[in-house]
């Protein structure tokens, strides 16, 4: 769905970039309301995307420098990648808007992404990964070096919790990264969810430290957030990816059914013998506990954490790794 959204005084002009891949397409979109003109995320550093965001502005009769500010909704690169290249363009600054907890990672902070690998090396040692955690860990110590280069050049301004910007409430919706947060429009009923809720699949609640190197429990962050959003009244929610949503408490409900029924499944598998996060994983997920490594231990992490908040499991570490057993 490419064209104008309009209500009132208020018009979204979605820019919507078909990919080859499971996520359908690469979603950002204008917002042009009382405050002016607003990009919110910046989908990927292509060719492809730029020329879409100038067929988005022409179709509003606006130009790049009519655009007054950038929210993103989280730190992932396919929804930051034009940051630089619009700012580069315009003529004067304008401010980008963030949540404190995208910061470092936006600015490539050489001091976090250090603390973020000893993070996963702590963390895939005690879940028993072995040499599939040191494969993991070497990954993040290339991607460190290579992605500096990624940098948003901007200074960037924190978003205020349960603030407000560009006439549009601030939702904090962490789970999918501690960094998500949505923009709701409570006039026209508009919610702006970036991946916190997809259509067509899954948004993966990534495991990831905090700015002060603490673990988040993702998949309870994730499923708190998505009863937040829940009880948000909206029409519609644009998303990062694949289509809108417009029957979201619906959605929603099925996907919270669909999470715990998963994690029965796990529990099943604990119960058969299987005691470790990576033990589980490679029953769970064998050919893409190689191939999917990070998504696949975030998915087993997050469930091992939903059922220990559920009281379904306890651990105990021996030897310096989690172990896993029913209750």
């Amino acid at each position: 769905m490419t064209d104008l959204v309009i209500r009132g005084e208020c018009t979204i002009s979605p820019m919507i970039i078909p990919v080859n891949n499971g996520l359908k397409s690469i979603n950002f979109y204008l917002l042009r309301n009382e405050e002016g003109l607003t990009l919110i995320d910046a989908g990927l550093n292509t060719e492809e995307c730029w020329s879409h965001l100038k067929l988005g502005l022409d179709k509003i009769d606006q130009s790049l420098e009519d655009i007054n500010q950038i929210l993103i909704t989280h730190n992932h690169h396919d929804h930051v990648g034009l940051v630089n290249r619009v700012m580069t363009a315009l003529p004067r600054e304008i401010p980008v808007y963030a949540h404190q907890e995208a910061i470092p990672r936006l600015k490539r902070n050489k001091e976090f992404f250090s603390m973020r690998i000893d993070f996963f090396q702590q963390l895939y040692e005690e879940m028993g990964c072995g040499e599939a955690g040191e494969k993991q860990v070497k990954k993040l110590r290339e991607a460190m070096a290579t992605n500096e280069k990624h940098a948003i050049q901007a200074d960037i301004i924190p978003l205020l919790p349960a603030g407000r910007i560009a006439n549009l409430d601030v939702i904090e919706t962490p789970g999918h990264s501690p960094d998500h947060v949505s923009f709701y429009d409570n006039k026209n009923k508009w919610l702006f969810v970036g991946d916190h809720v997809l259509e067509h699949i899954s948004s993966n609640a990534m495991i990831e430290p905090t700015s002060d190197g603490k673990r988040r429990k993702s998949l309870i962050d994730y499923s708190e957030s998505l009863k937040i959003c829940a009880k948000v009244d909206a029409d519609t929610l644009f998303t990062g990816h694949g289509e809108l949503i417009t029957t979201h408490r619906e959605f929603i409900a099925a996907r919270l059914q669909r999470l715990n029924q998963k994690a029965e499944r796990f529990l099943s598998v604990i119960q058969q013998g299987v005691t470790t996060a990576s033990e589980l994983a490679q029953a769970s997920y064998r050919h893409k506990y190689q191939s999917e490594f990070a998504l696949v231990m975030s998915e087993i992490i997050g469930h091992l954490d939903y059922l220990e908040v559920a009281q379904k499991i306890n651990k105990k570490k021996m030897n310096g790794v989690w172990h896993y057993i029913t209750v």
